[in-house]
């Protein structure tokens, strides 16, 4: 099984079970962790859910990578519908770990991008550790923050969200909390015990179980990668190219490592991110959910098969690790107004819609 589902003395212990992809997300674990919630939800001998990533000697500590990005590349260029499953159902299952009415513990130890937050983001109770490695690095692979991220993400404070969105940018314990990413740091040899003592003995309410992971938190590290001052300055431009000139005309290192981050992605999905989360700034989840199934039905339909920029993007990463995408348009200067309308023009009418039901 790739995902481990269990009940010991009322919680639920779901273990990412595919270390070997750093538990990167198949649409077989999507079902299955789907499963297991809608039938603890129910269940009242379940009062509270686990989730937690498993490990194997050899490869790097992974909660969850995100989704499975091979899958992604194949199925789009063999026109394999389960594409279209795939991100329907992850979906749905970010929101209903958002509005899940147990508890819900994520255990968020070492990797957690993309897909990982997805099903980390709506937890009760967000853990990371000191090897905690929090993004949303989408723009790199000519994707965009999905899983909810254009929610989550515009809820930072500032202009965090479209600089976490738009450069990718890695997140320590310390940092992912003070972005209101993650709620307390347990030390990584610690999730052990942790995990014992909330399955040894009876828990009857949120309130108990949230007091037994939080009697084994300590404070981060106070290493950080944010100047804030910087990036509500910066990220406050109008468009992308505004953003790109006010950080060109700034000179030292932050500046120029942002620049950097900037450069990796797809100019034109990095302009659709920063349209992606203003607008979600004032939408509810499931209608932020609603725009990304519209956002990624276009990023393999609009221009399909190798023309994709996320086609092009993971091959570039992950297929043929050239690391040297050749985006389309090449130059942020060359994104205009209109490629970026086009992935906002749903196309789906309202009652018709893959996500219609999410309320």
């Amino acid at each position: 099984m790739s995902v481990v589902a269990e009940v010991k003395n009322g919680i639920g212990l779901l273990t990412l079970n595919r270390p070997q992809a750093l538990n990167a997300l198949s649409l077989a674990m999507i079902r299955e962790l789907t499963a297991a919630l809608l039938a603890w939800r129910d269940d009242a001998a379940v009062t509270a859910v686990v989730v937690r990533g498993a490990g194997r000697d050899g490869k790097g500590v992974a909660f969850c990578a995100g989704g499975d990005i091979r899958f992604f590349h194949q199925a789009a260029l063999a026109g394999n519908p389960e594409i279209e499953d795939f991100f329907t159902e992850e979906y749905a299952l970010n929101h209903l770990i958002h509005g899940y009415p147990k508890p819900y513990v994520a255990l968020m130890d070492g990797i957690v991008m993309g897909g990982g937050m997805g099903i980390s983001q709506g937890a009760s109770m967000r853990v990371v550790t000191e090897r905690s490695k929090l993004a949303m690095p989408e723009t790199h692979i000519g994707l965009f923050p999905d899983v909810g991220g254009g929610w989550f993400l515009s809820r930072c404070a500032g202009r965090l969200g479209e600089y976490l969105a738009m450069t990718g940018q890695v997140l320590g314990a310390g940092d992912a909390i003070a972005c209101g990413l993650a709620d307390v740091c347990v030390p990584s040899g610690d999730l052990a015990m942790l995990v014992e003592a909330l399955t040894d003995q009876p828990h009857e309410n949120a309130e108990q179980v949230h007091a037994t992971v939080r009697a084994r938190a300590v404070a981060p590290a106070a290493t950080t990668v944010l100047d804030r001052a910087a990036i509500d300055r910066h990220f406050a431009g109008g468009t992308l190219a505004d953003i790109v000139a006010s950080l060109r005309a700034e000179a030292g290192e932050w500046a120029t490592a942002t620049l950097a981050m900037l450069d990796k992605g797809s100019p034109l999905m990095t302009a659709v991110t920063l349209e992606q989360v203003r607008r979600a700034r004032t939408m509810t989840l499931a209608d932020d959910l609603r725009m990304e199934r519209d956002l990624v039905r276009h990023c393999f339909q609009l221009r399909p098969g190798t023309a994709s920029e996320t086609v092009e993007g993971i091959r570039a990463l992950a297929v043929d690790k050239d690391h040297r995408p050749r985006w389309n348009p090449a130059r942020i200067e060359d994104v205009t107004p209109e490629m970026v309308a086009a992935f906002f023009a749903s196309p789906w009418p309202a009652f018709a819609h893959p996500l219609r039901g999410l309320s």
